[in-house]
């Protein structure tokens, strides 16, 4: 058991944007002022940085939000990384630039929408060329890529920055990268209707209605003169007949990540998974090979039908690394490491020993490893992997305290560049030297947290459902004294973790500093603990979980004697929404008000209504009219009798993975028996909230909601 607490700045730490103004204490015997949901949404955010191939310089953009407009812009900072102490240089581009990427002539590559001048021109995804000094001084932006009928979405350049590969949304039946213009399939006129047949793969993905035949697809391009030339090499393959229909990068989330060309830059490596009938039902992304002839690709990946991604060529050209699952249709299986030697066509398994899940992968600069990271515990650290003999090694580059390492950049020297965010603070950029204890290298948010009042996360474990040991967190006030009231927050997933990260969604931080104490468990079904712990939730969702919850809100209440048991509400999103109403009618008679957040409400309806359907039928057995039995058996609709607690709903009408009729149906439930309940609809929000003003609003009703109920003086209290 260990204490973490955010304590001030980091010494060595250099800050890149100004500090905010002092917010007021709140809090009785807390001096310092406590975090506000106004710190939370203007907090300045560090991006991914951008390395340059000697690895020696790095560019990384921080958002940030105006306090009064709520307005938010990146700016971009050039680091030395070779001059320990080296101050951040801001850069000016002359352009509203994204996506920022390193040639190897030492130029910045960027996206953009629009010219810089501002002509008049449709503004539409563009790449651009920036000649970048070591001293910060940028040159004229240099068009590299544009067309008037495609908006790009992204690129990858080449190692050797002959070529680049772009992407977008194109016409599978299109030779080149473009046809805009070609009349869409699913819009026959004369009217605005949508008209779907299945055949094409999904109707609507995540937040968006589909256009089916008018995959995400890659084409490459030749570069000279910093310009492309020609058309364009699809690597889907030029003949529909006979290329693939897929998209690439994948839908929603799919990146750069699943592009990667070979050292040589004479082949592309990309992930796809088909866009046909059966999509909304698969898992099986593979990953392709394109000679970049033109040609149909060759799969790569033919003998595993679940997920592979995240392909990662080895320096030499000689191997493929890639990230992949076991199981078909699960998409929380754990994923290992496999490596093929790309001459001989020998596949391994080089972490089929080790129950980690993988979440990145990238190789070292001499080739000689692989490095990845993965959850564990609470924790995600990296580790080191043999590719020959694939020895796993954990890496201490935080003393122990790692918390959350991300966006991991091998440089060369043994060097290793990456993010860190715990509980308590957001991400910074660190750099190791040859694996040692990494220094911090900035200050975005850091300083500013360190004028807050501190919190203290405090990890236990218990001896849960199955006679497992479960973990969770609780997170307080450092200064406060009780009784303190409590907040069971349950996560998502339902294959997650409220592990000891940083989120400008469901911050435990800002949560604490409104006076109560956020206790957060890991029940059966969370990630870091092995893959059979994972599994434990399938078909079992409102069992083992449910006696976790209960059985770690005691043990908490017994490790902290400040918390107030007699005043405690529960809170989730997702499957923690969906735990909320399952809570409401199967724990009824513990909480003094429940918030509920896109949560299913009728098992039933919600399989009939979601978009990827191989999430239901792996949770719960197969398809409602097969496993019925097991739907209905975990369904909260069946236990509405039994509410009684006042609940907040909240929902986002782009919601299409738990449709926002679910939380409707759930307010209405609560308004038929009477129940003390309030509906917050974001008409232009989908599964998260993310507008810097929908977020305050947000926070706004969710802690005003929480006050009603649980603060002595707050009035109104429920039965």
């Amino acid at each position: 058991m260990r204490n973490l607490i955010a304590l001030g700045a980091l010494a060595a730490a250099l800050s890149a944007t100004p500090l905010a103004a002092e917010t007021t204490a709140t809090v009785p015997g807390v001096t310092m002022p406590p975090m506000t949901a106004q710190d939370l949404v203007t907090l300045p955010r560090l991006g991914a940085p951008a390395v340059n191939g000697a690895g020696t310089l790095a560019v990384y953009g921080v958002t940030t939000t105006d306090p009064e407009t709520l307005a938010r812009q990146t700016g971009y900072y050039l680091l030395d990384l070779t001059r320990p102490g080296a101050q951040p240089v801001a850069l000016t581009f002359g352009i509203k630039a994204s996506s920022p990427a390193f040639g190897p002539d030492g130029a910045l590559y960027v996206l953009s929408s629009g010219h810089p001048q501002g002509d008049g021109v449709e503004p539409r995804g563009r790449v651009w060329r920036i000649a970048l000094g070591k001293d910060g001084k940028t040159g004229t932006p240099e068009l590299v890529a544009g067309f008037p009928d495609v908006d790009i979405a992204g690129f990858e350049l080449s190692p050797d920055g002959k070529a680049i590969a772009l992407w977008a949304e194109v016409p599978r039946d299109c030779p080149k990268f473009g046809c805009a213009s070609q009349p869409a399939a699913h819009l026959p006129g004369p009217g605005t209707g949508r008209l779907y047949d299945g055949a094409g793969g999904f109707y609507r993905h995540w937040d968006r209605w589909a256009t089916p035949g008018r995959p995400n697809r890659v084409f490459v391009f030749p570069l000279e003169g910093g310009q492309v030339q020609g058309e364009g090499v699809p690597v889907d393959g030029a003949d529909p007949a006979t290329g693939l229909v897929a998209d690439t990068p994948t839908m929603p989330f799919g990146g750069g990540e699943e592009i990667a060309f070979s050292p040589d830059g004479s082949q592309v490596y990309f992930v796809a998974r088909k866009a046909d009938g059966a999509e909304p039902g698969s898992t099986n992304l593979d990953i392709y090979r394109s000679d970049l002839t033109g040609a149909a690709p060759t799969l790569l990946t033919a003998s595993n039908a679940a997920t592979d991604t995240a392909p990662a060529p080895s320096p030499d050209g000689k191997y493929l690394a890639w990230l992949a699952m076991d199981r078909p249709t699960y998409e929380a299986d754990r994923l290992s490491v496999r490596l093929l030697d790309l001459a001989s066509g020998a596949v391994r398994n080089l972490t089929e020993g080790t129950d980690l899940s993988f979440g990145s992968l990238a190789w070292s600069a001499d080739g000689k490893s692989l490095i990845a990271t993965a959850e564990s515990v609470l924790d995600t650290p990296a580790f080191r992997i043999d590719p020959a003999t694939g020895t796993v090694e954990r890496l201490d580059l935080m003393a122990g305290n790692e918390a959350h390492i991300a966006n991991l950049v091998s440089l060369p020297g043994g060097r290793l560049l990456f993010t860190r965010d715990s509980l308590g603070n957001p991400s910074e950029l660190f750099l190791s030297d040859a694996g040692g204890q990494a220094r911090p290298l900035t200050d975005i948010a850091t300083t500013r947290i360190g004028g807050l009042a501190s919190i203290v996360t405090r990890r236990f474990s218990f001896t849960g459902a199955n006679g497992d040991t479960v973990w969770g967190q609780i997170t307080r006030l450092a200064d406060q004294t009780g009784p303190i009231p409590a907040i069971l927050y349950i996560h998502g997933g339902p294959q997650g973790s409220f592990n000891d990260s940083w989120s400008s969604r469901w911050n435990p931080r800002v949560t604490a500093s409104q006076g109560y104490a956020v206790i957060s468990v890991d029940f059966h079904g969370s990630t870091g603990y092995g893959q059979a712990f994972t599994d434990a939730i399938n078909q079992n969702w409102g069992g083992w979980p449910l006696e976790d919850l209960k059985k770690g809100l005691e043990a908490a209440l017994a490790l902290d004697p400040q918390i107030d048991e007699d005043r405690a509400c529960a809170m989730g999103a997702s499957y923690g929404g969906y735990m909320v109403n399952w809570i409401a009618g199967n724990w009824p008679d513990r909480f003094d008000c429940l918030v509920q957040h896109d949560g299913i409400f009728d098992t039933r309806s919600f399989y009939y209504a979601t978009e990827e359907l191989w999430f239901p039928r792996w949770d719960f057995g197969g398809s409602y009219t097969k496993a019925r039995e097991t739907y209905e058996k975990w369904n909260p609709a069946n236990h509405v009798d039994k509410w009684q607690t006042p609940m907040l709903v909240v929902t986002g009408e782009l919601d299409f993975r738990v449709p926002y009729t679910q939380g409707l149906q759930s307010f209405t439930a609560l308004q038929e028996r009477g129940i003390p309940s309030q509906l917050l609809v974001f008409p232009d929000e989908n599964h998260w909230v993310l507008g810097a003003k929908n977020s305050l609003q947000w926070h706004n009703t969710v802690f005003a909601w929480l006050d009603r109920w649980l603060k002595q003086d707050g009035g109104e209290q429920s039965e």
